[in-house]
């Protein structure tokens, strides 16, 4: 954007392009494949970079009377909403309003893309503090607004947002010395306080206004030193440009006010009839010297004949063949198949400004081309001159925008730093400022459950991770269950397996010894039973070891519950077998028929509740991180605490019937009964279920697992233990007494023995008695 002012200053750029724009048109008229049948003219009016100038140009133009113009922005969104004109160099995206200005095109992009690429700059550099500045004007209000919008996704705050008037007086130019946005006729003003104040550190960011005006560099490139700036695309070259602009002469420059006044500025001297009444450098123009006429613009450097850098002239260039590829097509255009009202078509020598649009050309639909810009540093060349560096690119063409930075801007990135507040380090998170921007805050240290491995950058923990002591990052949580590979359950793992195999092993010599009076002679079907489902008591332990899935815990306690009530089932069947056999007194009873040796009846109740638990709310796997911080429980939950409860306590009312029966049946004169050692194997059941109760609710993890298991080996061992190690005993190690008539003998004396302590007992009775009548 440029200043305004009411006094028309020389530009040697701006005669650049208007050469530019003759160049192009005189390249058209002589080609024979474009417009064959028309020839393009010019007319060329000043604006002075001011409104009611440009509109009263606009209005002499419109009616043929002749002066100069050119214009940019404001002065084209006046201009715009009288004509339709193709802008080169008006980038306000408040032109792409349709509404306002529906026949609006240029060649120049829109400033909504350099903003755009802005922020992506911004983001890059992590600059988040930022402060906005703009004249009071729809065309600065517009560029900040989308600004914001933009940079808002990067987590860029506006330090603050400021308008200043048109009119820069020196209290709004102390307002705006650390500010880098304005425009460039404001800048010496503002470079100027800088260098008063001694600020330095400043790294400056230019739009494309300025990115390439070497202006600035001549009297402040000591400060402007390192530059970055957005310049419209460059054409390397336009063939037959440079001879065109460098081919002026003194004898045709008195063709064009323009050309007269450039010469006069360029060589410092004064033509003859010349309209130049302007002082310039301070010096009076009358009092330079008359031109000699043998001046050659070869011979001097000027921003005119300079096109190392063909960016607004090059979208002069393009503007001029864009009217004429739209005329070109207005020329083929065929009744019937045209773009307008009932398929018209336009004539192109007697057109409106509104059929341009219709014309297809390679426009968006607003009327701006894509953009494509270059990411210019300012650097010193060696002879002190200005080096225009491209470092990167941005096309919008891409779907999201896309942006190429060079290697050169890493090193530039460590320079220059703006931030509203540093960067939490790593182990905090922020702690936003209440009332303040989003870009102030706090660093506090991360909260339980919370970790931040990265600068800036925070996020919980999964249930699995654990973070390190300074919370900087992340560590796998210890997960924990009872392994085989651990030595409790290496051990616990061992003892099962060699339960099992001494049930088995006992079994085997029972079996081996089938036809002796002492496997014969308690129920020796329960006994081969009982031992089956001791070893499968052993193993089930082996079950509650390794990682718990779905399936596996939904075994367990099943398989738990079910082998224990058979055990206790084949217990009760043999006391209450014994008992009914020396008790019952009912000749043909009909007891022994429920109570033989079939076990099945009392554990069927028990795969009931078992089958009810686990179709209602089965057992499963669960990961439990509410016991310890630091550790995951993989455990088996029980689903439904009823439905384990009522298996253990099934089991327990199945023992306490079993021990009652034994109880009873301990003093039958039988040498076959088995009653006193169930009554003791089932003291020992009472005593491990009874202590296995607090300490399994009290403890968690594997350690539960372990204690579970070996309440389950304990007991087993103490029924098998208590049960067959004494006639394992007889068997292996007195053979002698494993005979029928040892056993009878040991009968009949049993039974003298139980006679003569009756008589005793009689005997005393007696005797105290007697005693007792003597004394009376």
């Amino acid at each position: 954007m440029h200043c305004f002012s009411l006094l028309c200053s020389f530009s040697a750029r701006a005669l650049r392009w208007i050469q530019t724009m003759i160049f192009a048109i005189k390249e058209i008229n002589q080609r024979s494949d474009l417009l064959p049948q028309l020839k393009l003219g010019f007319h060329i009016r000043d604006s002075c970079d001011n409104i009611p100038v440009s509109l009263r140009a606009l209005l002499l133009l419109v009616n043929g009377v002749e002066r100069n113009i050119n214009g940019s922005n404001l002065i084209c969104a006046a201009v715009h909403r009288t004509v339709s004109p193709v802008s080169y160099f008006a980038s306000c995206s408040c032109l792409s309003n349709q509404r306002e200005f529906p026949t609006f095109m240029r060649t120049m992009p829109s400033d909504a893309f350099q903003i755009r690429a802005l922020a992506r700059l911004v983001s890059y550099f992590g600059w988040t503090w930022v402060g906005l500045t703009g004249v009071e004007s729809d065309y600065a209000r517009f560029a900040i607004q989308l600004f914001l919008q933009e940079s808002v996704q990067y987590g860029v705050c506006a330090a603050y947002t400021h308008f200043y008037p048109v009119a820069l007086s020196q209290p709004a130019l102390d307002e705006l010395l650390d500010v880098v946005q304005v425009p460039l006729c404001h800048y010496k003003l503002l470079i100027q306080g800088i260098r008063h104040r001694n600020i330095t550190g400043l790294q400056w960011i230019a739009s494309e206004a300025w990115a390439t005006a070497t202006l600035l560099w001549e009297k402040f490139g000591d400060l402007l030193m390192g530059t970055l700036g957005f310049a419209i695309r460059r054409a390397d070259v336009i063939p037959g440009l440079e001879q065109h602009l460098t081919s002026l002469r003194p004898s045709n420059i008195h063709e064009s006010a323009f050309l007269a006044e450039f010469w006069e500025e360029t060589f410092n001297c004064r033509l003859n009839g010349s309209v130049n009444s302007h002082s310039h450098g301070g010096d009076n123009y009358y009092d330079r010297l008359p031109c000699k006429g043998t001046e050659n613009l070869e011979d001097v450097y000027s921003p005119y004949s300079d096109v190392t850098q063909l960016r607004v002239s090059y979208n002069v260039y393009k503007a001029v063949y864009l009217v004429a590829h739209a005329l070109q097509d207005m020329s083929y255009c065929k009744v019937g198949k045209g773009p307008f009202l009932n398929s018209t078509c336009a004539d192109p020598k007697h057109f409106k400004p509104w059929q341009v649009r219709q014309i297809p050309v390679n426009f968006d639909q607003n009327g701006d081309p894509i953009a494509y810009y270059d990411l210019m540093n300012w650097q010193r060349s060696p002879d002190g001159s200005l080096a225009l560096v491209k470092v990167g690119f941005y096309d919008a063409s891409s779907p999201a925008g896309y942006m190429i930075f060079s290697e050169w801007l890493n090193f530039a990135s460590q320079a220059s730093r703006s931030v509203c507040s540093d960067s939490c380090p790593p182990g905090s998170r922020i702690a936003r400022r209440k009332g303040e921007p989003i870009c102030c805050f706090d660093c506090v240290p991360c909260a339980e459950g919370e970790v931040s491995n990265k600068t800036g950058v925070f996020s919980l923990l999964s249930p699995f991770l654990l973070h390190n002591p300074i919370r900087d990052h992340c560590i796998p949580k210890t997960i924990e269950y009872l392994s085989y590979h651990e030595l409790m359950g290496m051990v616990l793992c061992v003892v099962c397996v060699l339960g099992a195999c001494i049930s088995l092993s006992i079994l085997a010599i029972f079996f081996t010894y089938r036809d002796t009076p002492l496997v014969r002679a308690n129920n020796m079907e329960l006994s081969f039973l009982l031992m089956v489902f001791l070893s499968v008591c052993f193993l089930v332990g082996l079950l509650f070891i390794g990682e718990p899935s779905d399936w596996l815990c939904r075994i367990r306690y099943p398989a738990f519950g079910i082998s224990f009530a058979l055990c206790i089932s084949c217990l009760l069947a043999k006391t209450v077998v014994v008992l009914m056999a020396f008790r019952s007194t009912l000749p043909g009873s009909n007891v022994m028929k429920w109570f033989g040796p079939n076990p099945v009846v009392f554990p069927s109740a028990q795969v009931i509740i078992c089958l009810i638990w686990l179709l209602t709310s089965p057992p499963h796997a669960n990961n439990n991180t509410d016991y310890h911080s630091a550790i995951i429980i993989i455990e088996c939950v029980t689903g439904s605490e009823v439905g384990f409860w009522c298996v253990l306590g099934y089991i327990g009312i199945l023992a306490c019937m079993c021990f009652l029966m034994a109880f009873l049946a301990r003093k039958l004169p039988d040498n076959f009964n088995e009653a006193k050692f169930i009554t003791f194997s089932m003291l020992i059941f009472f005593a491990v279920w009874i202590t296995f109760i607090p300490v399994y609710v009290s403890t968690a993890g594997k350690y539960t697992v372990a204690v579970h298991i070996f309440a389950i080996l304990a007991s087993a061992f103490g029924l098998l233990f208590c049960i067959f190690a004494p006639k394992c005993y007889i068997i292996m190690l007195k053979p002698e007494k494993n005979s029928k008539k040892n056993m009878m003998q040991r009968s009949k004396l049993k039974k003298i023995g139980r006679l003569k302590q009756v008589l005793n007992q009689r005997a005393v009775a007696v005797h105290v008695h007697t005693k007792a009548s003597l004394q009376e």
